[in-house]
């Protein structure tokens, strides 16, 4: 069994924005109904601020701390043949797509990725279980780069 370590490059930076943004607004999420219900049922409580300090601290940990932390462990390498996707820091994936088993790809980019600088590979692969790949925090040409060669791999295969 021939085993090849790919060295695998981190995701774009703009992809830490966008996790930090999509944090803050989950933060917010949180944080305003929970000073909302403070401010109704303040008689009822038995600490003041209990609420909303728990919310604030769920706020924090979503929008500041957990964001750097999640995207340090993104990483990616397309060596022509395969992509190679791994993320995680608790649980550890690593996921290698060979090729000629995709049948769909898409680049996707939503507002707030758009406006940091970053898109989605997302690749439907053929098969039952997680047959939906998705590298989140590339540029945009790096996507297109490597759904045009997965594209031109697959015709040249059929």
């Amino acid at each position: 069994m021939n085993l090849t370590i790919v060295p695998l490059e981190p995701i774009e930076r703009g992809q830490l924005r966008v996790m930090h943004a999509r944090g803050a607004a989950m933060a917010l999420v949180l944080i305003v109904p929970a000073i909302i219900a403070e401010i109704t049922i303040k008689d009822e409580l038995p600490v003041r601020g209990a609420l909303a300090g728990v919310a604030l601290l769920a706020g924090i940990w979503l929008a500041i701390l957990s964001p750097p932390r999640r995207w340090r462990h993104w990483r990616y390498a397309f060596t022509g043949s395969e992509l190679h996707v791994a993320h995680g820091w608790w649980t550890q994936v690593h996921t290698i797509v060979p090729v000629l088993r995709v049948q769909h790809i898409d680049v996707a980019q939503g507002p707030l990725e758009r406006s940091f600088g970053v898109a989605r590979l997302v690749l439907h692969t053929a098969g039952s279980d997680n047959t939906i790949v998705t590298l989140p925090g590339i540029t945009r040409a790096t996507a297109e780069e490597i759904r045009d060669t997965i594209r031109a791999r697959i015709g040249s295969a059929a």
